[in-house]
């Protein structure tokens, strides 16, 4: 059974918007240590990453983060925005 340890709180500042982060520490069923981050853009909408340590996470996190939401402004998905209820990104040409 997994159990995860918060470790770490912080707020990562992209495009004038703050987003919370919160940094996870677990052991694996053979006894290794990982480490996950949480990043909230929205009531359903998460972004998870893991890595084997919170510094790498840190640094994944500042890379990866604000290109995700560069692109889904780029698609017309504002980040914080969810794809349920079967709506299309279809459009017609």
């Amino acid at each position: 059974m997994l159990l995860n340890k918060l470790v770490k709180i912080d707020e990562l500042h992209v495009g004038g918007h703050a987003y919370p982060v919160r940094y996870f520490e677990s052991q694996t069923a053979s006894g290794a240590t990982r480490y996950s981050s949480e990043l909230l853009l929205g009531p359903a909408d998460r972004i998870i990453l893991d890595g084997n340590s919170v510094t790498a996470l840190e640094s994944r996190v500042a890379r990866v983060v604000p290109a995700t939401i560069d692109s889904r402004r780029l698609a017309g998905r504002p980040a914080g925005s969810s794809r349920a209820g079967g709506d299309s990104q279809k459009k017609d040409v």
